[in-house]
């Protein structure tokens, strides 16, 4: 039996989506996990800071680089299942840079990690182009309380 469970967490400098959009946001991932032809497993949002997520891009991956997401999967496609970490300092200047709200930005990474968990990567330009595909097809996935 998978376990399907899907928690939020906070370490240093994060800041979660706010409870009540806990349910939705579940169903949602859930939705887009389903459409890919996936199959949820246990997948854990770490809300964090620049500093904590930059530290762990530099010890796990090498990259001394500031990032808005980390995904680390627990096991191969169509099990959907990772820890993905988020610097929500990240997503905010983002959302400024690109002149959209950060709750539509902070979707649009959560549903990145989701689309790497499915096996879509972002390396070559292709892969990103259709990762921004996908991304903007999961968005309109959301339901009306997301929007």
């Amino acid at each position: 039996m998978i376990n399907t469970e899907i928690l939020f967490h906070t370490e240093a400098g994060g800041s979660p989506p706010a409870k009540t959009s806990w349910p939705s946001l579940i169903t949602w991932i859930q939705t887009v996990i389903e459409e890919r032809n996936g199959k949820p497993g246990a997948i854990n949002y770490i809300f964090c800071g620049d500093e904590y997520l930059h530290q762990m891009n530099v010890e796990y991956l090498n990259h001394d680089t500031l990032t808005d997401i980390i995904t680390f999967p627990y096991s191969a496609f169509p099990i959907v299942s990772g820890d993905m970490f988020i610097s929500t300092e990240r997503v905010a200047d983002n959302a400024q840079d690109l002149k959209t709200n950060f709750n539509d930005e902070l979707h649009r990474v959560i549903i990145h990690g989701i689309l790497h968990l499915c096996g879509q990567g972002d390396k070559t330009e292709e892969q990103a182009s259709e990762m921004r595909k996908l991304e903007e097809w999961a968005l309109c996935l959301r339901p009306v309380e997301l929007r």
